[in-house]
């Protein structure tokens, strides 16, 4: 089974395909955090993993981020987007909108973040996010807003009060837990990626009183998934051809050290 683009749902997000067939997919790098449904979304073929798992078996510092990477790439995908919940750290968003951001800054410390193994293969990641998935999700509702800066922390825990106001103060107006290393581990599969970030919530530095808790952010992103579910559609009906991308194109030449899989 042949699946042109992917969708990696996050916090909740655990159907999105009418009818679809999931396949077990194993990889070199162990199992993905679920089996891979594929089914049609807007006339497209459409692979989705649900990154914590059917029953958000895995937290975010345990995620399987390379098999995950690898294992949607083995079934043809070349175009990913990955829905994730977030955190606002500035005055810049606030719960409930929707950004695509275009920068990311990684905090975490704990996980696998490339395929390379040996040799020298370094990926240019200036620009971490696809410019054609990222106008694609900007552009299928008026109120996603384009840019902005993610920091990935590595959780599983949320953020002190005094991390959260570190992170403000360098002008990050998102966080997260799972975009990385999955953008990185994108790019070097040769994927188009792009997120879209929910914010679920302010982060504890953001505002007085209660900091974040779980249970908030679960019920903000389960409010929004219908929201999500239709934009997402709308974007995959509308994302560009990716031939030509520099997000495929940046190893041409370049002797890879590491195997990327064809359907």
């Amino acid at each position: 089974m042949r699946a042109d683009i992917a969708v990696i749902g996050g916090t909740g997000f655990y159907s999105f395909l009418d009818d679809p067939v999931e396949h077990e997919v194993g990889t070199p790098y162990g199992a993905p955090s679920a089996p891979v449904a594929v089914g049609t979304v807007a006339g497209r073929s459409v692979a989705f993993l649900p990154r914590h798992g059917l029953h958000h078996d895995h937290p975010p510092h345990a995620i399987n981020y390379r098999a995950n990477a690898w294992a949607l790439r083995s079934l043809g995908a070349r175009q990913v987007l990955a829905p994730c919940a977030v955190g606002g750290l500035r005055d810049t968003v606030a719960p409930g909108d929707l950004v695509v951001p275009d920068q990311l800054v990684d905090r975490t410390f704990r996980r696998t973040g490339s395929f390379v193994e040996s040799g020298a293969v370094h990926l240019p990641f200036a620009d971490p996010y696809c410019p054609g998935v990222s106008a694609a999700l900007a552009d299928a509702d008026p109120d996603v807003r384009l840019g902005g800066t993610m920091v990935v922390v590595e959780g599983p825990r949320f953020s002190t009060r005094a991390e959260s106001r570190h992170y403000a103060d360098q002008g990050w107006d998102l966080v997260n837990m799972t975009g990385a290393p999955e953008a990185a581990l994108a790019r070097e599969m040769g994927q188009c990626y792009a997120p879209l970030a929910l914010v679920t919530d302010m982060d504890a530095g953001a505002e007085s009183g209660e900091g974040v808790g779980q249970a908030d952010v679960f019920t903000r992103f389960a409010a929004n998934l219908a929201r999500l579910t239709g934009l997402l559609e709308r974007a995959i009906g509308s994302l560009p051809d990716p031939d030509g991308c520099a997000c495929s194109t940046w190893s041409d030449g370049l002797e890879l050290t590491y195997a990327v899989p064809g359907p």
